[in-house]
């Protein structure tokens, strides 16, 4: 895996009605789409919520090699899940597989398929939120969803500024990686050969320079910030102001359409 296939934080500029759409409200999309997920449970309900998925990734034009391509980092927790769940279900009859101790029944091979279609599904929709918003219209839109918090005193424009800094840091570490990893093998640092836990002591002199970049950037982000006189949202105005359109309202119906569907099917009991 190379560390150019993490895409998670980055922006794809467009100007689909994905992009276009306010934040808040993809931000509930991808909310909806979560807890369908959760609701799903046979093979019609997994079908209309990857139909769904499919239908978004054409309208907003990122294209299927950018999400599959974000699923790379996430393979081996995949394939994982998988296995767990194909060993470890318990069925009913007669088993498909039956070896030493291995016992692989109908109902293991099920749960195992569904359980990756829900990782698989879960990620990409995610993936999808921050390929089509950019980090400040998502800053802005955790702080206006959050803002009833606000009367606990919850900190909520301190929260929002930090999930923001962390999502929008990630690409930026990667590539810092991959700049130290390109240094120290023109040094005759090895990486891609020996066995998984050679690989990952061979990994070890990464950290240390990693971190003091890491902390180095923290540092700078935060004089810059002093010394633009920020002093957190106190006060503080926007430039673009967000408002609601007829798309967005149009795009929550679908969002609660797809959350009944899905009910609806787990009702028909079909597969």
């Amino acid at each position: 895996m190379a560390l150019k296939d993490i895409t998670l934080g980055q922006y794809f500029p467009g100007d689909t009605i994905f992009h276009r759409m306010d934040p808040r409200t993809k931000i509930l999309l991808v909310v909806f789409y979560i807890v369908a997920l959760f609701m799903a449970k046979n093979a019609l309900g997994y079908g209309l919520l990857a139909l769904a998925l499919i239908c978004a990734v054409l309208i907003s034009r990122v294209g299927f090699k950018a999400v599959l391509r974000g699923m790379k980092p996430v393979f081996f927790i995949v394939v994982f899940t998988a296995l767990l769940n194909l060993l470890y279900t318990p069925g009913q009859g007669e088993p498909l597989v039956s070896f030493w101790i291995v016992r692989i029944y109908w109902e293991g091979v099920r749960t195992a398929f569904f359980m990756v279609l829900r990782i698989m599904l879960l990620i990409s929709c995610t993936f999808l939120l921050t390929y089509t918003t950019s980090p400040i219209l998502l800053t802005d839109a955790l702080e206006r969803l959050l803002g009833p918090l606000k009367k606990l005193h919850l900190p909520v424009h301190e929260l929002a500024m930090m999930m923001s800094i962390a999502l929008r840091f990630i690409p930026t570490l990667i590539e810092e990686t991959d700049k130290i990893m390109s240094a120290q093998k023109a040094r005759g640092a090895d990486f891609d050969s020996g066995n998984l836990l050679h690989r990952a002591k061979a990994l070890i002199p990464l950290l240390v320079p990693l971190f003091i970049s890491a902390f180095r950037r923290a540092d700078e982000l935060a004089v810059a910030m002093e010394c633009r006189c920020y002093h957190g949202g106190e006060g503080r105005t926007r430039l673009r102001q967000l408002r609601y359109a007829g798309r967005d309202y149009a795009a929550l119906l679908i969002g609660l359409a797809l959350c009944a569907a899905v009910w609806f099917a787990n009702r028909l009991g079909i597969f």
